[in-house]
């Protein structure tokens, strides 16, 4: 596709620097290259570089990958330039960076003029983009769900209100998202950018009452992507990981993984591998420590675990097939931390969850998870500590008992709507992006 062609839209991506906000960024672009849009998607090279095979040669006819570059300092030179691996004292550091008006980006504006940008929550300087020099329309995507990002703004510009949606409302142990009240009110007191308009990754069937109630918190039209969640891909089918699966029974195994950027204590893990052995089930488990740790994941485990599990579990470092397990038809549940992508990936599978959740947005996923019907949270005590019998009890309802027979069924119809939907959203946001455009040429 010719990015110059004149009925050709030309849209410039710009989303944060961590692979949860990229996956949805970058399948949101998928979707749009296939309706006549020609994507830049805009970003630091060690992301770039992280991304490039998950584009296939037809993609990249449509999706260009655009070099972002952020000024190196000591503590942040290049291969720094990503939240994966990141030394968490150096994420405000990251974000200051990122949200600078770099003279790269305006550069890139200038070469590719682009009919669009959509960008992320952390943002270059908003006269970047919103100057007259440009006069360039700019939408936010959210990368979170609806209700999350409700509870949030809710807290924030109506902090005497009861919040309406009780089910969402945290225990006195788990931490708010946006906790740093300073931090958070300037992100929402700053400059809006964007038109009239929001994205936001998530679908109505699953929030629907939380997209409703966006608009008079944010005071803008919410507009819904549908699920973005990536494909799953032919790379891994012999990979000793599914060859394990493929020899257990249908939906025997719980899929154990807490993302790429959340690390569980000693404590956590011992407790985790008890609740598990303590189980019965089958499971696979993918162990991850923060860069620099070098831990044998033997080592990091209760004594003798391994030996004792045997060919009942599997346990993994570092990476593994996420969306390949979840779709296999022996994976049966997923003990997750609740991050976004993972949850809407798990729907698509239609593979219910055991909610773990860490920090930032999860906890209040998870409320989520339970509210709808196709998951169930472990709790912790007030200590914010886990339980393995709490562990064991509720893999087992997910799983096996008779109590989570309507789990189970919620989580297969929630895949069905998936299913049946498509690309219904991105439909209806493709009108809505090329009337914008329009009106603003």
């Amino acid at each position: 596709m010719d990015s110059k062609q004149s009925n050709t839209t030309r849209v410039l991506m710009l989303p944060w620097l961590a692979q949860g906000h990229i996956t949805p960024f970058l399948e949101l672009a998928k979707k749009l290259s296939t309706k006549d849009f020609h994507i830049y998607l805009c970003s630091t090279p060690i992301i770039l570089t992280s991304i490039q095979n998950r584009i296939s040669k037809t993609q990249s006819l449509s999706i260009e990958l655009v070099p972002f570059h952020l000024p190196p300092t000591p503590e942040l030179p290049p291969h720094r330039h990503t939240t994966n691996g990141l030394p968490p004292h150096l994420l405000r550091t990251l974000i200051d960076a990122f949200e600078m008006e770099s003279p790269s980006f305006s550069n890139t504006l200038q070469t590719l003029s682009p009919d669009l940008v959509i960008y992320d929550l952390f943002r270059p300087r908003p006269p970047t983009i919103a100057s007259p020099e440009y006069n360039i329309p700019a939408v936010e995507l959210l990368t979170s769900g609806a209700a999350v990002v409700s509870f949030g703004y809710h807290r924030f510009t109506k902090p005497d209100d009861e919040f309406p949606f009780p089910e969402l409302q945290l225990n006195p142990n788990q931490r708010a998202p946006g906790s740093d009240r300073a931090y958070t009110r300037r992100k929402l007191e700053s400059p809006r950018i964007s038109c009239k308009m929001t994205l936001i990754n998530s679908f109505r069937e699953l929030e629907g009452k939380y997209i409703d109630y966006l608009p008079n918190l944010m005071q803008k039209k919410i507009i819904p992507t549908g699920p973005l969640v990536q494909d799953i891909t032919d790379g891994d089918k012999d990979s000793e990981i599914l060859q394990w699966l493929g020899a257990k029974d249908e939906s025997s195994t719980v899929f154990v993984s807490f993302g790429s950027e959340s690390f569980l204590s000693k404590e956590e893990r011992e407790e985790i591998a008890h609740g598990l052995e303590l189980s019965g089930v089958n499971f696979i488990w993918i162990v991850r420590f923060p860069a620099g740790e070098r831990i044998e994941v033997g080592e990091a485990l209760p004594a003798e675990f391994l030996e004792r599990i045997g060919e009942r579990g599997m346990v993994v470092e570092g990476w593994a097939p996420q969306a390949q397990i979840l779709a296999h038809p022996s994976t049966g549940g997923f003990v997750s931390h609740c991050g976004w992508n993972s949850i809407l990936e798990s729907l698509k599978f239609g593979v219910p969850i055991v909610a773990v959740p860490m920090h930032h947005d999860q906890p209040v996923n998870a409320k989520l998870v339970d509210a709808a019907g196709f998951g169930a949270e472990v709790k912790r005590d007030e200590n914010k500590r886990l339980d393995r019998e709490n562990i064991a009890q509720v893999i087992k309802k997910v799983m096996v008992d008779e109590e989570g027979v309507g789990v189970r069924t919620r989580a297969r119809e929630f895949s069905e709507i998936i299913r049946k939907k498509g690309d219904e959203e991105i439909d209806g946001l493709v009108k809505e992006l090329a009337q914008l455009c329009t009106e603003g040429k």
